[in-house]
């Protein structure tokens, strides 16, 4: 599908962001760079309820959440899904990164847990990659068997687990993820600045291929 079959009469002022996070829009302030168009969280616009996010992918979360809020907003919508998979959790905790601990868990809770549950393990066996799929939702598009279509872009970041928490940066497993291009026990990205991080973070290299999509579609 190209930029063209999904252009159409949608107003381009406004690009609604699928979060109540300031911090989450915030940031895709920053990774998007300069557009023409104003990027508004769900707040800003003044819409309840929530996407059901039962989808077994990052991908499948992120497109729920784009047509949902599309459909009840009315405007283009940005959606996103994001997380952590271990290779030696076969994948996870993946679509359950934010709630690895239970509903209510907090940063520090998902990060003990991980750590018990990889400790005594070598570096070669704490591999892990962060990926982000961010998904959009012209309202005013229709697939060929009905329904919106969405364009999706994607960013993985691969590293390691570290045994023990460094830094206060960042979010989420950040205190305790170690990219591929640190030494082992090197920093881990709760030590990165947020400009350094953003250059190879799963989240900056899906928004600057999700850029490009919205340049060419006229936001």
């Amino acid at each position: 599908m190209t930029a063209q079959d999904l252009a159409g009469p949608t107003d381009r002022s406004r690009l609604l962001v699928a979060t109540r996070s300031g911090h989450k829009l915030r940031e895709l302030r920053e990774l998007l760079g300069p557009l023409r168009t104003q990027l508004i969280s769900l707040d800003d616009a003044g819409i309840a309820g929530d996407a059901i996010e039962d989808g077994w992918t990052f991908e499948a979360n992120a497109a729920k959440k784009a047509r949902f809020f599309a459909v009840l907003s009315g405007l283009p919508t940005l959606a996103d899904d994001s997380g952590l998979e271990v290779e030696a959790l076969n994948g996870g905790p993946g679509v359950r990164t934010r709630r690895y601990a239970g509903e209510n868990a907090t940063d520090e809770d998902n990060n003990a847990k991980l750590l018990r549950e990889l400790a005594g393990l070598r570096p070669e066996r704490r591999t892990a990659r962060y990926r982000c799929a961010l998904a959009l939702a012209l309202p005013e598009a229709t697939g060929p068997r009905g329904g919106i279509p969405v364009r999706v872009s994607h960013g993985t970041l691969t590293g390691r687990i570290a045994r023990e928490p460094q830094g206060d940066g960042g979010f989420g497993y950040d205190p305790i993820f170690e990219p591929a291009s640190e030494p082992v026990g090197g920093r881990t990205l709760g030590l990165w600045t947020a400009e350094a991080k953003n250059r190879i973070s799963h989240r900056g290299q899906a928004s600057r291929r999700m850029r490009a999509i919205l340049v060419k579609l006229g936001f």
